[in-house]
């Protein structure tokens, strides 16, 4: 049980817990800055922050008790300490609803009020503030963090009461000393006789970007410079010391920096050892974030180190830049991910020249540069298949704003391993890529065939899987694929025990899951079972668990839109195509899930756009037997059965017992009115009725 937190005391509490180790959600439904301007965005990419000074200032001082209970009383006192009590709990209360209305359906989980007291589930939480003071946060983590989460703590919040800008003081003063003796004792742990220059000018440039007069840290970076060889970029950072000094504080840099500087200036011979070592060193820029499998039995991608040109900003970035991806690409679960482990780049030429390839039989590598002119930074990623050649086999280019940099995940990570997935999916795919190994060699083989959905094809995919299975009986991946060719074959009409299919895609799914616990696509596909079988609220629930294990799962997004056409949510199903789209613009399998868009599009009343796009989706996936029933039903509504004629004769050759009756009786719909429509439009585009 948490003991009540009295708001002036709620930092203090906040920075000693924050120092002792503490359960935080590998993936949390919130992402909370208060350093800077405050932002709170849901894993769905949200804004969820309330627009009022006070509520704002609530939910600060929430997140600043690191999920210890806040008296309600005293809050409302420190925030309206100009009015009476009863006034002031009146506003409180207004005031908390606001926050309520601004978390939207969230408000329930993250929340917590009674009598006395109101608290913020931060389990839940992200919170910038702290994330850097956490003790188990690794040093590296920290210092990058303290750079891209720049700001004053809750900037903006002055001026909303006397005694709220007493507490952000107070706060703030704290804080940054907190910080600031963590972010020492980094620099202390890596500047140490023989250790790599390397390694220590990295921290110490961070903790420069954080305190630009940071004496100690400038001291350090001077002497990593020199050790290696890098004379004149030491003789310049003492300028830019000296510069910051003189205008931050009116002040000149100590006898013991101006004696370093003057020590570099005479000696500027390089350091040949240092040289051989730093060298020597570049074989470990990498290390596994997944224990690998015995056997050749999973792909293996790489994130190398991203480069940076001219400025520690930079550096600082793709520094970040390249753990994030490796971070995100390992929820998904086709492969092991390998991930750098230092901030100075090692260009492709020089990682095949170690021979890296053949030891660590890496399969795929993911490298980018960033680069910044002024305002804002560009950000080029490319995929490369090392399987032949350090071929390029996708990439792209991203721009983004200074002040943008917390957007970091939305803007650029999740849009790089959206598209990063289904492209190797697709390669993989290819049956003459390569002799494929183990039971995911065989699913690889089979996704492409489960997607053309043409009878022959699709028939041959359940060969693959079901050999996959026979090969590893406990893979999670496979089980799930399992299930979704189950549900296929139901939806298109190939299955005449459709709830024995249901049960049995159900059985498979519980079975990947319990296996995988954090295998967001097995949830994923067992929440699209759920809503075949009419449960909707598990459908919604698991797709929403699903989505905050690996919210850049493009796949899990495009699946999830046809339940809301199902429960009468049309805008929210587009909305989601939408996010899938942005996740992965070039999917090789978007024309599978184009033919959502048609049926959210009917679900809405528009049936001229269902029309329009259930023409194209039907032309470029003939075979796939979903594509025609909104077209169909949208032509009906039209007044157009003559048009709809060809369409009906196809979805009877696809189907040949579809009718309207059937429909009626086996289309997860919820809402009677919308499966009347529904059925109408068939009917009077000519299908069948029984």
């Amino acid at each position: 049980m948490h003991s009540v937190v009295k708001t002036g005391q709620a930092t203090v509490v906040a920075l000693d817990r924050a120092r002792s180790p503490q359960r935080r959600p590998a993936y949390p439904i919130l992402r909370i800055h208060l350093l800077g301007s405050m932002r709170a965005t849901t894993y769905l990419g949200q804004n969820v922050l309330p627009p009022g000074k006070k509520a704002r200032a609530i939910l600060g001082c929430l997140c600043l008790a690191a999920g210890a209970p806040v008296r309600r009383a005293r809050l409302a006192s420190m925030l309206w300490d100009t009015v009476g009590q009863p006034q002031a709990r009146t506003n409180f209360r207004q005031t908390v609803n606001e926050l309520r209305s601004a978390f939207g359906t969230f408000a329930a989980e993250l929340i917590s009020l009674d009598r006395e007291t109101i608290r913020l589930n931060t389990d839940a939480c992200w919170i910038d503030a702290l994330a850097l003071l956490e003790s188990s946060s690794p040093d590296s983590v920290r210092s990058n963090l303290a750079v891209l989460c720049a700001g004053k703590l809750l900037d903006g919040l002055d001026g909303a009461s006397a005694s709220l800008d007493q507490w952000l003081l107070n706060g703030r003063t704290r804080f940054t000393g907190e910080l600031r003796e963590l972010l020492d004792a980094e620099l202390r742990n890596v500047d140490l006789p023989n250790s790599d220059p390397n390694q220590v000018a990295a921290v110490a440039r961070r903790l420069i970007a954080f305190d630009a007069t940071h004496e100690g840290a400038s001291r350090a970076l001077m002497r990593a410079l020199a050790a290696m060889g890098e004379r004149g970029q030491a003789l310049r950072e003492y300028s830019r010391c000296r510069e910051a000094l003189l205008k931050t504080l009116d002040a000149q840099p100590s006898p013991e920096t101006k004696a370093l500087h003057k020590a570099i200036r005479q000696f500027s011979s390089r350091d040949e050892r240092t040289k051989a070592i730093q060298i020597s060193k570049r074989t470990r820029h990498i290390e596994t974030t997944h224990q690998l499998l015995p056997g050749r039995n999973r792909l293996r991608v790489a994130v190398l180190p991203f480069d940076a040109h001219a400025s520690e900003k930079e550096a600082n970035l793709a520094f970040s830049l390249s753990h994030e991806i490796a971070a995100a690409l390992a929820r998904f679960r086709w492969f092991d991910v390998i991930s750098p482990v230092s901030s100075t780049h090692m260009p492709l030429v020089n990682f095949a020249s170690e021979d890296l390839l053949q030891r660590k039989h890496l399969d795929y590598a993911v490298d980018g540069i960033v680069r910044n002119n002024g305002n804002r930074f560009q950000i080029s990623v490319r995929l490369l298949d090392l399987t032949r050649g350090t071929q390029p086999v996708w990439s792209d280019h991203f721009e983004l704003a200074v002040g943008e940099l917390h957007r970091l995940n939305e803007l650029v990570v999740g849009r790089v391993v959206g598209s990063i997935d289904p492209v190797i999916l697709f390669i993989e795919g290819q049956p003459k890529r390569r002799e494929h190994y183990g039971a995911t060699g065989m699913l690889l083989l089979a996704i492409p065939l489960f997607y053309s959905m043409e009878r022959k094809k699709f028939e041959q995919a359940g060969v693959l899987i079901h050999q996959a299975l026979d090969i590893d009986p406990e893979n999670a991946m496979a089980l799930a694929w399992a299930a979704l060719w189950r549900m296929a074959r139901v939806g298109q009409g190939w299955e005449q025990d459709i709830a024995g299919n249901l049960a049995t895609a159900e059985s498979l799914c519980l079975k990947a899951m319990r296996i995988d616990p954090d295998n967001a696509e097995a949830l994923g596909i067992y929440a699209h079972t759920c809503a075949w079988k009419q449960d909707f609220a598990a459908a919604v629930h698991y797709f929403d668990r699903s989505l905050r294990l690996n919210p850049n799962l493009a796949f899990i997004w495009a699946l999830s839109a046809p339940t809301y056409c199902y429960i009468g949510e049309p805008d929210e199903a587009l909305r989601r195509l939408e996010r899938y789209r942005d996740l992965a613009p070039f999917d090789p399998n978007f024309c599978t899930f184009e033919t959502v868009y048609a049926i959210a599009y009917f679900f809405k009343g528009e049936y001229e756009q269902a029309v329009l796009v259930g023409r194209r989706a039907a032309k470029t996936n003939p075979g796939f037997s979903a594509a025609y029933k909104p077209l169909i039903a949208s032509l009906g509504h039209l007044g157009r059965p003559d048009e709809a004629k060809p369409h009906v004769a196809k979805l009877l050759s696809l189907e040949a017992n579809f009718t309207v009756e059937r429909f009626g009786q086996v289309y997860p719909i919820k809402n009677q009115n919308d499966r009347e429509r529904y059925m109408e439009g068939l009917r009077l585009a000519g299908v069948p009725e029984r």
